[in-house]
């Protein structure tokens, strides 16, 4: 044969074999009837492609460019999504009955534990229960549009979650966009060995709900949540039994509270102003641990972050379970329109009888620095770091080191004298105790506190003292350079044992065995 034709005939037969090795991992919607015309329902298109890949031992089943209309998608194991730039996967809106699926049927006995959007998950756009390596994937963007906010149980066929995983492993969600993701943009329950990287979130609520889960990565996110949490860690009796969070890092991530959208769009808008004392909601996006919490929280590590217009960080055990090991560390936050960090151990107790209080300990809290904080309208004199255990049970080995805070601050010396009520069993959130006796931080209930390398300051005049401790053992302040007004005292002390300070601006070196009542 002429050498000419003997390169075709091998070029030919190399295209060949990559087309039958493409045609048996690469599954295009297009091919399986979908339409990316904005207006055709792909449910039936999209599941058969993701079907036919399953039956052939996996794949990737690819979205090109277009606007895919879809309910509930049945992901598979050893599958991958695959959304190109241009494609945008919407859910759609529920017509006469007509939608998503289901919630599960089963009458469970543990769902009265948690909240009803953690108790299911088919009612989803993205649905996977007991699967294994799976992603989503790409450049493209997931759009809720007809996800509802809140949970609809009355409405047949409603949606309310993105992306709804339980009981999988070997799971990556890559390089993707997701816009109004009602409920919850991504919730993982029992999920193990999971990866969220480079994701941009623009959510109506949750951003990212992480329950239950093992072994788990979060990098280099984008995630805009003004009405709810950002990014948050859970551990609730969704599965039936308590089960840890734990070994999660979290790294180079951005969490706001802007307008609705505007992450998406890149206009980082304000228009609803939290100051407003008639808005409907408070801005919120924050990082938090909880408070669904029956299984607890242990070796977790939050690092290189940044949070801007929103809420800071919330570390609770509210309903039995072990807070431990936690490092929070590289930290930047502007406009925070709470509090800088709320720490709280109490006994909401939303589970099984007979399950006794949580336990949190061993937590760090170092390099952060914090710009404009709290002395919001609704809540002028809501804006200290919060710490607080309760009757009985304490919050042990907290470190605080090389951190940096400036407030709004503004109140009067009124402020020290009011009661900081223990809510013991309620909803623990900042916003429920309205007031604090200290402009800087509070402690109450702790045992082993470190305190140290602290810088404090506030921007309008404010007459109450940077600490105040109460029924605190075992307490050390070093080199604390704290802003106060003539005539406050730097420290409120109540009940407390053990306490030391050295190199506290305004206060000489200080040693107490036991304090009853005491300013320094």
């Amino acid at each position: 044969m002429h050498k000419t034709k003997l390169v075709l005939f091998a070029l030919l037969t190399f295209t060949m074999a990559l087309s039958v090795n493409a045609k048996e991992v690469y599954y295009n919607v297009l091919n399986y009837g979908a339409k990316g015309d904005g207006k055709t329902n792909n449910t039936t298109a999209i599941n058969t492609a993701i079907e036919t890949a399953a039956k052939n031992g996996g794949g990737t089943v690819y979205f090109p460019a277009g606007n895919f209309l879809s309910y509930t998608i049945h992901l598979r194991s050893n599958i991958t999504l695959y959304l190109d730039q241009g494609a945008i996967l919407i859910g759609n809106k529920e017509m006469n009955g007509i939608g998503y699926d289901l919630p599960e049927e089963e009458d469970a006995w543990y769902k009265k534990f948690q909240d009803f959007g953690h108790s299911y998950w088919k009612n989803s756009l993205i649905y996977g229960d007991s699967l294994h390596d799976i992603a989503i994937i790409g450049n493209g963007m997931i759009w809720g549009k007809g996800l509802y906010t809140y949970d609809k149980p009355d409405i047949k066929g409603s949606g309310n979650k993105a992306i709804g995983l339980k009981n999988c492993y070997n799971v990556t969600i890559k390089d993707i966009s997701i816009l109004h993701g009602g409920h919850f943009c991504i919730l993982v329950t029992g999920v193990d060995n999971l990866t969220i990287d480079n994701v941009r979130a623009d959510a109506d609520r949750d951003a990212f709900d992480i329950d239950c889960c093992k072994n788990v990565r979060v990098s280099n996110c984008n995630i805009n949540s003004p009405t709810d949490d950002g990014l948050c860690l859970k551990s609730s009796f969704g599965l039936g039994y308590a089960r840890a969070t734990e070994n999660v890092t979290i790294t180079n991530c951005q969490v706001y509270g802007y307008d609705p959208g505007s992450l998406m769009n890149g206009t980082f808008k304000t228009e609803f102003k939290d100051e407003d004392p008639g808005a409907k909601h408070s801005i919120t996006g924050r990082f938090k641990l909880g408070t669904e919490s029956n299984g607890g929280f242990k070796n977790i590590t939050v690092y290189n972050c940044v949070f801007e217009h929103s809420r800071g960080i919330c570390i609770e055990t509210a309903d039995g379970g072990a807070i431990e090991d936690v490092l929070i560390n590289n930290i930047t936050m502007r406009d925070v329109t709470d509090v800088p960090f709320f720490i709280r151990l109490n006994a909401r107790m939303r589970g099984p009888e007979g399950t006794l209080v949580g336990i949190c300990r061993r937590i760090t809290l170092s390099n952060i620095n914090i710009y404009d904080v709290g002395g919001r309208p609704k809540f002028p004199e809501v804006g200290a770091g919060m710490v607080m255990g309760i009757p009985g049970h304490y919050i042990e080995d907290l470190t605080l080191s090389n951190i940096r805070i400036y407030y709004r601050g503004g109140a009067s010396k009124e402020a020290i004298d009011k009661e900081v009520p223990q809510n013991i069993n309620m909803y623990p959130d900042p916003y429920r105790w309205h007031s604090m006796p200290a402009y800087g931080m509070y402690f109450r209930y702790v045992k082993g506190l470190r305190v140290s390398d602290v810088v404090l300051r506030y921007m309008n005049h404010d007459e109450r003292p940077a600490f105040v401790l109460e029924d605190v053992h075992d307490a050390s302040f070093y080199n604390i350079d704290a802003q106060k007004g003539d005539g406050a005292p730097q420290f409120i002390l109540k009940n407390v044992t053990n306490f030391s300070t050295h190199q506290v601006n305004g206060v000489d070196d200080t040693k107490l065995k036991k304090v009853d009542k005491k300013d320094l």
